[in-house]
C-alpha cells in the first residue's frame, strides 16, 4: 500500500469505515441496522480478512451481544410495562411529589425519573412519564422546562450509567466487569450528575426558556388518575428495585464470601442481571397484576404490546456487536489500543472521548457505546490496572453528549416541550452535555479512590 506501513493502514480504513458508518446513517438516512452491517462487511473485507473469517466474525459478534443484552432488554421492558400500566410509575412520582412539596417540585421528578428509569429504556421511560409533567405543571403552575428537565436529566442519567440499561450492560460484557461494582459506581456518579443537570440547571435555565406545552397533548396526557387503585409505593419500590438490589447482593457475596461457598454460588445464579430480571418481572406479574385484579389475558396484551418497540434497538445492538467484533478481529482495536498506550491517554478519557465523537456523529448512544467499547478494550490489556467498572461508565458518559438534530431524543423532547431547535439546543442539548461532562469529572474523581 504505497509504503503505507500494515497498522498505519488499518487505522485509516477504521476511520473511514466510521465516517461512512455515519454517513449512511445522517447523510443517506439509511436504518443503522443496515448501515451496521454494511460498515462490517466493508472494514472485513478491506482490512484483508479472509472472507470466511468475516461473515464468522460478524455472527459471533452479533450472537455474543445479543446472547446477553437482549433477553435482558425484553425482561426490563415487560417490567417496565408492567409497572407503567398498572400506575406504579404514576404512585412513585405521586408519592414524591407529595414529599417535596411543590415548591421542590423538581427534585422530585429527578428522583421519580431516576427511580423509574432503573428498568426502562430512555425513550419508554420518557413517553410513560411526560404525561406527569403536564399533570404537574397544571396542578402547580410551575414552567413546564423546570420540570421537564430535571425528569429528562433523571432518565438519562441512568440510562447512561446505570445497568441493567443496555448501554453500560454491553460495556460490562465488553470490558469484562463486574456488575456489581458497576451498579454501585454508577449509582455514585449519576445521581449528583442528574442533580446539577437536573434541578440545578432545569431552574436556571427555566427563567430564560419558560416553554409552552403543547395544548393537544395536554388534553391528550394529562388525564389525572384515581389514586385510590394504584400499587403501594413500596410494592412498586420494592418491584422496580429489586433486580439492582438482587445484582448488588451477588457482588457483596463475591466479595465477602470464599470461592465455592454455598451462598455465594446461589447468589451468582439469583443476582445474574438475566435472574434478576426475570424475578422482578414474576415477582410484577403479581404485584402490578394479579394483586390489581387485571387478568391473565390482559397481562399477555401488555407484555406483547411492550416488546414490538424494542425490535429495531435488539438488532441495531446486535449488529453493533457484529461491528465491534470485526473491529477486533481485523486488529484494528489493537491498532488503536497501542496507540493510545503510546500517547500515554488515561484509558478512561479515552473510552469517554471515543464513545463521545461516535454520540456526535451517529446520534445514537447506544451505536457509541458498543463501537466506542470495541474500540478501547484492547487498551485494557496494554494498561495493568485499569479500573474496568470506570470504563464501562466513562463509556457510557460519553456516550450521552451534544444530543443534537441527528438523535431521535432530541425531536421526542423538541414535540413534546413544544420548542423551536434553538430553544431545545439551549435546554436538551445543554442538560446532555453538561451529564457527560459533569459524569466524566466525577468518574475520574472517583478514580482516584477505587
Amino acid at each position: 500500500m504505497f509504503g503505507m506501513s500494515h497498522d498505519a493502514y488499518l487505522l485509516l480504513d477504521a476511520v473511514v469505515t466510521v465516517i461512512g458508518l455515519i454517513v449512511l446513517i445522517t447523510k443517506f438516512k439509511i436504518h443503522p441496522f443496515i448501515a451496521l452491517t454494511i460498515a462490517a462487511a466493508f472494514l472485513g473485507l478491506t482490512s484483508g480478512m479472509p472472507i470466511g473469517t468475516i461473515i464468522k466474525a460478524f455472527q459471533d459478534g452479533f450472537g455474543g451481544v445479543l446472547g446477553f443484552v437482549g433477553i435482558i432488554l425484553a425482561l426490563g421492558t415487560m417490567l417496565g410495562k408492567m409497572m407503567a400500566e398498572s400506575g406504579g410509575a404514576d404512585q412513585i412520582a405521586q408519592t414524591l411529589i407529595r414529599a417535596f412539596g411543590k415548591d421542590k417540585v423538581q427534585w422530585a421528578m429527578m428522583f421519580a425519573a431516576f427511580l423509574v428509569g432503573i428498568p426502562l429504556f430512555f425513550e419508554i421511560g420518557f413517553v410513560l412519564l411526560i404525561p406527569l409533567v403536564f399533570i404537574v405543571a397544571r396542578r402547580t403552575g410551575v414552567s413546564i422546562i423546570k420540570i421537564g428537565i430535571p425528569l429528562l436529566a433523571g432518565l438519562s442519567a441512568v440510562h447512561g450509567l446505570v445497568p441493567p440499561h443496555p448501554g453500560p450492560l454491553l460495556a460490562i460484557g465488553v470490558f469484562g466487569a463486574d456488575i456489581g461494582k458497576t451498579i454501585l459506581y454508577g449509582l455514585i456518579v449519576a445521581l449528583p450528575t442528574a442533580i446539577i443537570a437536573g434541578p440545578i440547571f432545569g431552574t436556571f435555565i427555566a427563567k430564560h426558556i419558560p416553554g409552552h406545552p403543547n395544548q393537544e397533548l395536554v388534553d391528550q396526557l394529562a388525564r389525572e388518575t384515581d389514586s385510590t387503585d394504584l400499587p403501594s409505593f413500596g410494592i412498586t419500590l420494592l418491584t422496580v428495585l429489586l433486580p439492582v438490589f438482587l445484582m448488588l447482593l451477588k457482588t457483596f457475596a463475591d466479595v465477602a464470601l470464599p470461592d465455592g461457598h454455598f451462598f455465594r454460588t446461589w447468589m451468582d445464579m439469583i443476582g445474574h442481571p438475566i435472574s434478576a430480571l426475570l424475578l422482578a418481572l414474576l415477582l410484577s406479574l403479581y404485584t402490578f397484576g394479579y394483586k390489581q385484579g387485571i387478568g391473565s389475558n390482559q397481562m399477555l396484551k401488555w407484555l406483547d404490546a411492550s416488546l414490538a418497540p424494542t425490535a429495531a434497538i435488539i438488532l441495531i445492538i446486535g449488529a453493533g456487536g457484529g461491528f465491534k467484533q470485526m473491529l477486533v478481529t481485523s486488529g484494528v482495536g489493537d491498532v488503536i489500543g497501542h496507540m493510545a498506550v503510546s500517547a500515554q491517554i488515561s484509558p478512561i478519557l479515552l473510552a469517554w472521548l471515543v464513545a463521545a465523537v461516535i454520540r456526535i456523529a451517529t446520534g445514537s448512544a447506544t451505536v457509541a457505546t458498543i463501537t466506542g467499547a470495541g474500540i478501547v478494550v484492547p487498551v485494557v490489556g496494554m494498561i495493568p490496572g485499569v479500573n474496568r467498572e470506570l470504563l464501562v461508565l466513562a463509556t457510557g458518559a460519553g456516550s450521552l453528549i451534544l444530543s443534537h438534530v441527528n438523535d431521535a431524543g432530541f425531536w421526542l423532547v423538541k414535540q413534546y416541550f413544544n420548542m423551536t431547535v434553538a430553544e431545545t439546543f439551549k435546554t436538551w442539548t445543554a442538560m446532555e452535555t453538561i451529564l457527560s461532562v459533569v459524569g466524566l469529572g466525577f468518574i475520574l474523581l472517583l478514580s482516584l479512590f477505587v
